[in-house]
């Protein structure tokens, strides 16, 4: 990112420097670095649109004029949010439910989601909030956000000597995203990173979130003119992400007791006397055969992990399972409610389960994993249960968070259209067709290839968006027949 702020290079971008004239990278800022960054920029000519194009000319001229620019720099950390109370339940889920990227509903469908999603939230209102009232009434994610970004400003500060400004942009509840981009704005921050918090990308998650900024900066571009910005989709396979989960999952393997782990040896058909079951949240397969890079990347992210923990030499076998399906339709494969009776049919006794989709506790692993599936598991013979904490405010996690918000500014920006087209988010085409800026802030991801990326996988699209009518029409006939929808709302979505 901070090779827009001086001007050209790649995505218009030129290189970067320091107050000292060093070029801004990971190898030159090393912790206890105290020079501070000294920030300029030149504005882009690479907009798609006749009107970004003026615009980008409009600016250039200002900074003609203008020698020095902005140099705060913010992080926007996005999450999914939850209900604090119980009265907040049912806004919670009617928000939820009102988003097309977790109910894709068919073109001539779409105009009747409001109403959908307030039967919906009224029906499932009840249940939800009983479960959060087993969790303590409820979601504690904000709580655990809003840790993770003072830490990170911390870490930031002490380690690299950089002083930034963190906001948290939940999709579903309070604070909202767009309350946090008003505070940003407020604060005049000059260059963003944007932040999902969550590992791995998915059209649910990581991509509904960036769809509601790639909205807001399309709509109102005039007012982030002056804000440079980048985005990391995942980051599962960053090595210090990849070390403090294998440290957690260690530590749950090692507080086996010896009478455990032979106990485990003598009743399983396998040599390994510890399991670990990865728990993923799941998707339907349809937003897979969409493009959805969701499946990969967990299994890709599972590898990577397994490879920093014992082996089966060592007496560990590693499973992969999804949880919180919905309906009767195909989700990923294997389900965790199946894979526990198998175990325990198999004769595991020892089980550590990894809530692998989050970093933070919330309603999944505090209601679905911790009561729901040790339930399950244990009435499946599976006696000795442990499960593996979130990463929360886990210190070699929140110094890699911090690694990555240097990391960011130090190589070219990705811009929000960029990591939404890369991941098959959203219509950008169309937002494209219709002459809007949707090239992120400064026109940034305007390549010209990109529009032509984004038609050649319509292709791809169109079987998967058929597919995804079939989730629909079962919500709709789940919803007139009066039974119970699905267990991923029942624990109100991932909050």
């Amino acid at each position: 990112l901070l090779f827009a702020l001086i001007g050209g290079g790649t995505h218009g971008f030129a290189t970067t420097t320091l107050t000292s004239s060093t070029t801004l990278s990971t190898s030159s800022i090393t912790p206890t670095t105290t020079t501070p960054l000294a920030f300029k920029r030149v504005p882009f000519t690479t907009s798609l649109s006749a009107v970004a194009l003026e615009q980008d000319q409009q600016a250039l001229h200002a900074a003609d004029s203008q020698e020095d620019i902005n140099d705060k720099v913010g992080v926007l950390l996005l999450n999914l949010g939850g209900p604090e109370t119980g009265e907040d339940v049912e806004g919670f889920l009617y928000n939820l439910f009102s988003d097309p990227d977790i109910i894709r509903l068919p073109g001539p469908l779409t105009a009747f989601q409001p109403a959908i999603a307030t039967v919906i939230s009224k029906r499932r209102a009840p249940k939800s909030r009983a479960a959060y009232e087993s969790i303590g009434g409820g979601s504690p994610i904000l709580k655990y956000s809003n840790s993770q970004a003072d830490l990170i400003r911390a870490s930031l500060k002490e380690r690299y000597d950089l002083d930034v400004e963190t906001y948290i942009g939940m999709r579903y509840w309070r604070p909202f995203t767009e309350e946090a981009l008003d505070k940003i704005r407020r604060d005049n921050i000059g260059a963003l990173v944007i932040l999902p918090l969550y590992p791995q990308f998915s059209i649910s998650t990581s991509g509904s979130s960036l769809r509601v900024l790639q909205e807001e900066f399309a709509k109102n571009g005039e007012k982030y003119r002056e804000m440079m910005h980048t985005v990391v989709p995942a980051w599962y396979d960053r090595p210090g992400y990849v070390k403090a989960m294998a440290d957690l999952i260690v530590n749950e393997l090692d507080s086996f007791t010896p009478e455990e782990i032979k106990e485990g040896s003598e009743s399983g058909d396998s040599s390994c006397a510890r399991h670990v079951l990865f728990s993923a949240h799941g998707v339907p397969q349809s937003y897979i055969e969409a493009g959805d890079p969701y499946q990969a990347q967990i299994r890709d992210c599972v590898k990577k992990i397994s490879e920093a923990l014992p082996g089966e030499d060592q007496g560990v076998q590693i499973h992969l399972s999804y949880q919180s399906r919905v309906g009767p339709i195909e989700w990923l494969r294997p389900y965790t409610d199946d894979v526990l009776p198998e175990l325990g049919a198999k004769g595991v006794k020892n089980l550590v389960v990894v809530p692998i989709s989050f970093v933070s506790e919330h309603i999944e692993t505090l209601e679905e994993i911790d009561l729901e599936y040790r339930e399950l598991a244990e009435e499946s013979g599976i006696s000795n249960w442990r499960r593996c904490p979130a990463l929360n405010t886990d210190q070699t996690f929140i110094d890699d968070m911090a690694d990555m918000v240097v990391d960011a500014l130090s190589e070219p920006a990705q811009s929000v259209t960029e990591a939404c087209v890369a991941n098959n988010v959203g219509d950008v085409e169309q937002a494209f067709d219709e002459g809007i800026s949707t090239v992120g802030v400064g026109g940034v991801g305007a390549e010209g290839d990109l529009l032509a990326k984004e038609r050649l996988k319509n292709n791809e699209r169109i079987n998967g968006r058929i597919a995804m009518m079939g989730v629909a029409l079962t919500l709709l006939v789940e919803l007139l027949r009066g039974e119970s929808l699905m267990n991923i709302f029942s624990s109100s979505g991932s909050a």
